[in-house]
């Protein structure tokens, strides 16, 4: 790579590009490795050793494709499980560098000892039991040998197992269901003022909560062959009524369908003139309505898993029934997307979506099963950090693929 901001060009180094073609597979091996009687090489303490797992290429080099945990002081080390796809080591019979490093923390590791070996040979390795020697290579006089070592290589485990991807769901008939809910709080300013974040812009120009249903609703509704969708308010007062924290958008007192994103749009516009924004901001009723939609369509075998756009202003008033709501929905085929429009302070928000490894825990002390929550705060779309499909479609994917994990659901063959 070259430098071209000035009149002198710099080398500033290489970009290497490596590309190969891969047998197509889906199958992922798990492996338990372990060593024994490792060389030690530090002075006041034992090794910390870990293993990288590289793949040998047509050109001779080796790709690493896994590593191991660093343990501590321990020359007869297990590790914790690995997972390797056969497409990414290339296949069964590729052969496989497995190599054991002393971490140093300067990153120059020092190499204990290496074997090379397939998947299939691990996989004998491991029905027999036995320890393969380990060795390094070492030069006499212009000759590269191989030292056999004392120290052994083990597989505890090994076994595959097939992981389909979320095409091959949607490729199987799988459908995903948009609904939204909108907050149609006080909070939000008059939409009749164009500081208002519902003020509709006569020029064109969509306001937050349509930019938000636009992006969202564009992607999903090409995976949904009926393309009719819930629709949702909450915090207002519709017409001659109390405060609702769940009403239907198109202002029938029967069903929340609407057709198609510029039903949605519609049903918005329609809902600005003929509510009164009120409050508190409650989560925890719309997605109770749309844990039971998914909760009937899981119950009749549908091959529909939803996601609910939450789009909203303020900090909720109601954590702990929305951390229940939640956790309940968890089993469900539902995922939840919160958009929060506004400068308000979005941290409980964050608390929902459990990206840093917490389950949301229930009054009664259940847990989730799993995270089925994204949030993104609109601000950082405005500032082109990143856009509501970006965002939504980050971690949709694993959502819906640990969810038909759990429930055992495979797109048939």
């Amino acid at each position: 790579m070259e430098s071209t901001s000035s009149t002198n060009l710099k080398k500033l180094g290489q970009l290497k590009v490596h590309a190969e073609e891969c047998a197509v597979s889906k199958t992922t091996a798990e492996l338990v490795f372990r060593c024994t009687d490792l060389e030690n090489k530090e002075l006041f303490s034992k090794s910390d050793p870990f293993l990288v797992i590289s793949k040998c290429v047509e050109s001779g080099n080796a790709i690493p494709i896994c590593k191991t945990e660093v343990l501590k002081n321990d020359l007869n080390p297990m590790w914790k499980p690995v997972s390797i796809s056969v497409a990414r080591a290339g296949s069964k019979e590729t052969p496989l560098v497995i190599e054991c490093f002393n971490f140093n923390s300067n990153g120059r590791h020092d190499l204990l000892g290496k074997v090379q070996k397939s998947l299939a040979d691990l996989e004998k390795l491991s029905f027999g039991g036995q320890g393969e020697h380990m060795f390094v290579p070492i030069s006499i006089g212009k000759d590269l040998q191989a030292k056999v070592l004392k120290s052994r290589l083990y597989v505890d485990k090994f076994s595959e197992s097939v992981h389909h991807t979320f095409l091959d769901y949607l490729d199987n008939g799988f459908e995903l269901s948009f609904m939204v809910a909108i907050d149609f709080t006080a909070s939000n300013g008059n939409p009749r003022l164009p500081d208002s974040l519902h003020y509709i812009d006569h020029s064109g120009r969509p306001n937050a909560y349509q930019k938000a249903i636009l992006d969202a609703g564009e992607v999903l509704q090409c995976y949904d062959s009926e393309r009719k969708f819930h629709a949702w308010g909450f915090g207002a007062r519709p017409i001659d009524g109390p405060v609702s924290h769940c009403f239907n958008l198109n202002g029938s007192s029967g069903h929340s369908k609407v057709d198609g994103i510029h039903g949605i749009m519609m049903a918005y516009t329609s809902a600005l003139f003929n509510v009164t924004l009120a409050g508190p901001t409650l989560f925890g009723p719309v997605i109770t309505a749309a844990a039971r939609i998914a909760s009937q369509s899981l119950a009749a075998k549908e091959k529909k898993y939803f996601v609910l756009l939450i789009i909203t202003d303020g900090v909720i008033t109601d954590l702990q029934e929305t951390k229940d709501a939640l956790v309940n929905a968890s089993d469900l085929p539902l995922s939840i997307l919160i958009v929060g429009v506004g400068g308000a302070d979005f941290k409980e928000m964050e608390i929902l979506d459990a990206d840093k490894g917490e389950r949301l825990e229930s009054t009664t002390g259940r847990v989730a099963t799993r995270d089925i929550v994204q949030f993104v705060p609109f601000r950082d779309v405005q500032g082109g950090e990143m856009s509501v499909v970006q965002s939504l479609l980050e971690e949709l994917p694993s959502q819906f693929l640990t969810f038909m994990k759990n429930r055992d659901i495979r797109p048939s063959t």
